[in-house]
């Protein structure tokens, strides 16, 4: 789950895997996760089941077009 100040969320993957790293520097600094999410606002690190996952996700570029 992820817990902000008025509310818990639960946190999906859209790769399955399992966490092998938590960032605690969130636990101190959540606000990374909105200043860096690709770099110190990482939220987990996965050892992905199926690596052949990743080839069906988009980027970040091809995602702003799905949004948009």
């Amino acid at each position: 789950t992820i817990e902000a100040v008025k509310a818990v969320s639960e946190l999906y993957s859209p790769v399955s895997g399992e966490v092998v790293a938590v960032n605690e520097a969130l636990d101190a600094n959540p606000a990374l996760v909105d200043s860096g999410p690709y770099g110190e606002g990482w939220m987990v690190r996965l050892r992905l089941s199926d690596p052949a996952e990743l080839e069906k996700l988009l980027d970040a570029g091809a995602y702003q077009g799905k949004t948009q």
